[in-house]
């Protein structure tokens, strides 16, 4: 698409309805699964028009990713070094489990990419995401030895907080299969999932 002078508001109305689509596509059917004529159709635009703003389906699902990855990156960056150990742990899981709540086509789509090998954002979870959590479990050892959180290995504890949070979006139809449509399966969850690491996270 051109860009000498910035997009208009008709092409950014556009491109943003693209994405919408696709992130509804994408979520839905998987990389593979999904076509730029169901793309376009969910879009309410032509596939030639489409085409006009992005060259393919990987170039939609890449710029879904790139956009996402940040933002799956910030609860974790607003994590500060100087607060209580456990409410700033704690408080990483809330700003988790809300983000899996209000986004679940992003969680499904980033689960979908991990499952696929990650070909698309390899790159990004050996350089950014490691970066990143790795300088996260340097302030979680240091927590550790002052004793102010248990001991156990901070990159593990990291792990443990996605699985548990990211649960309620990526196996959405298998949590309300189980706990039927009158239990608020995401109420509970923030109750259940913060007693669960209050308990992991208390000192010996």
């Amino acid at each position: 698409m051109p860009d000498d002078a910035g997009p208009t508001r008709i092409q950014a109305r556009n491109r943003a309805r693209i994405l919408e689509a696709g992130l509804d596509v994408f979520s839905t059917d998987g990389f593979r699964g999904a076509t730029l004529d169901a793309i376009a159709g969910a879009s309410g635009l032509s596939k030639p028009n489409l085409l006009y703003y992005f060259s393919s389906k990987e170039a939609i699902y890449l710029a879904l990713l790139d956009s996402l990855l940040q933002t799956w990156l910030d609860p974790l960056r607003a994590l500060d070094p100087h607060g209580d150990p456990v409410e700033e742990i704690l408080a990483y899981v809330r700003r988790k489990l809300t983000l899996a709540r209000d986004f679940p086509r992003e969680s499904r789509l980033f689960a979908g990419e991990i499952l696929r090998g990650a070909p698309q954002i390899e790159h990004a979870l050996a350089g950014d995401l490691r970066d990143l959590v790795d300088s996260h479990a340097i302030i979680l050892s240091e927590w550790m030895r002052a004793g102010r959180i248990a001991r156990s290995d901070p990159h593990h504890l990291i792990f443990s907080i996605w699985a548990l949070t990211q649960h309620y979006a990526d196996f959405d139809v298998q949590v309300r299969a189980v706990l039927g449509d009158e239990r608020d399966a995401w109420a509970e969850a923030a109750t259940e999932v913060e007693q669960h690491f209050r308990r992991v996270l208390r000192p010996d």
